[in-house]
């Protein structure tokens, strides 16, 4: 156990040096591996954990939602989304931002990035609630958790990373998302409602749309329907595997950006060149998270930490729940998906010891990637929106973001206290 606790903290060692984190883990899991097993041993199971990743048919659901996804915002859905959303909500008070959300919902399911949703619901929706009279803190809040809903409402990046890391389900993990998604929508809508009769002019109401118009907005979004229907239609019914609805996606995505003429060679160049350094990114850190997690399973780290739980005398739950408040915690100093890379290894095997399903673990730590996106002083929402809204000051964004945190925070402990929330739908997948 010694041995892994020196490692974390060589990790953060090299962090504090800004050492980019996949070389830190990927450093220190070789030397590690080199110190307790010799250095041939090391190299070779370094080697093999880029060949078997390099070439792992099932990690190719990576670049083709992520590809999905930049397609998607190209074709410009998300404009259409929020249209649609605003024609029949716009109306009540605080409206827009309810509008928001139900758009970062849907443009969630077609995209699969919590920092793309964010980012392209700031530029849809930011100018019509700045020029309605809408507070910045209580816009960018809307707009950062909102963002949020992209990795929670399947097909979602990180569920993709947290399966094959795990060896989990993808389909039933995207599955095992809907419900709490559409959750967290619906109490973030609720949280928007009892600010704005706190104080109605924080959130005034929008126009009100006759009927025949709320229909044409409706026709707007029929892209959307469709590829969600194709993707997540085709995965849950068993017609073809994660990767394939992944496939279908992203040549669907790609014909609706072309036949709305968003696509010239430049901005298809633009897209692939996104595509390719994201994916680029995502590897290296799961081939860096790979070789540590290995040095890892050699310590008797992970063996050790279940017998100190057991000791302890805690009821299994309550050792989720001291889990999930560690998560909490690291979410506000740590980026979110170097906290899931780094852990995992080792709270996952205590997870399954105690008989816990992984898919409703893998809904948990979703949920608490999400509360981190929006946590300040380091959620990436949050510097997303900054970055693009440059008016805007840090510090409204952070306080128009806390009243979600919590209401995230309440979602989590419902998913703790009721895990068929997320294993209802998993469990009538064929």
């Amino acid at each position: 156990m010694t041995a892994a606790l020196i490692g974390f903290a060589f990790i953060f060692v090299l962090a504090l040096m800004r050492v980019p984190l996949a070389f830190s883990m990927g450093l220190v899991g070789f030397a590690g591996i080199g110190l307790i097993r010799g250095w041939d041993p090391a190299l070779a199971s370094t080697a093999q954990v880029v060949y078997e990743t390099g070439f792992a048919y099932t990690l190719s659901v990576i670049p083709l939602f992520i590809l999905m996804g930049n397609f998607v915002a190209r074709a410009g859905l998300a404009h259409e989304l929020f249209q649609a959303a605003y024609a029949f909500i716009g109306h009540l008070r605080g409206g827009l931002a309810h509008a928001t959300i139900a758009a970062c919902a849907g443009f969630g399911a077609i995209c699969g990035s919590s920092i793309a949703t964010a980012a392209t619901m700031s530029k849809v929706a930011y100018p019509s609630m700045k020029k309605l009279g809408y507070s910045d803190s209580l816009s960018t809040g809307v707009m950062a958790a909102g963002g949020t809903l992209g990795i929670m409402i399947p097909p979602s990046t990180i569920m993709v990373i947290y399966g094959i890391i795990t060896e989990t389900s993808i389909g039933k993990l995207f599955a095992a998302g809907v419900i709490p998604g559409l959750l967290t929508a619906i109490l973030l809508m609720g949280s928007v409602v009892l600010m704005t009769l706190r104080d109605a002019e924080h959130a005034p109401p929008g126009k009100r749309h006759t009927w025949p118009e709320r229909w044409r907005a409706l026709r707007g979004i029929w892209g959307v329907a469709v590829l969600v229907l194709v993707v997540l239609g085709g995965i849950y019914g068993g017609f073809f595997t994660a990767t394939e609805g992944a496939g279908f996606g992203a040549a669907g995505a790609f014909l609706f950006a072309l036949a709305r003429r968003r696509l010239t060679w430049r901005s298809l160049y633009e897209v692939l060149v996104e595509s390719a350094r994201t994916t680029a990114m995502l590897f290296t850190l799961l081939i860096a998270a790979t070789i540590f997690a290995n040095f890892v399973n050699f310590t008797s780290m992970p063996g050790d930490l279940k017998e100190w739980i057991t000791h302890l005398g805690l009821s299994p739950v309550m050792v989720i729940v001291a889990m999930m408040a560690i998560y909490v915690v690291l979410g506000t100093v740590m980026e979110e998906l170097t906290m899931v890379l780094l852990t995992i290894p080792l709270f996952f095997p205590i997870v399954t010891a105690l008989g816990f399903d992984p898919v409703w673990f893998g809904v948990l730590i979703v949920m608490i990637v999400q509360i981190g996106l929006i946590s300040p002083p380091v959620g990436m929402n949050l510097f997303v929106i900054n970055a693009l809204l440059p008016g805007v000051g840090l510090g409204k964004i952070f306080r128009g973001c806390w009243p979600f945190v919590l209401v995230m925070i309440i979602v989590l402990g419902l998913l703790v206290a009721f895990p068929q929330l997320s294993l209802w739908l998993p469990s009538l997948m064929k």
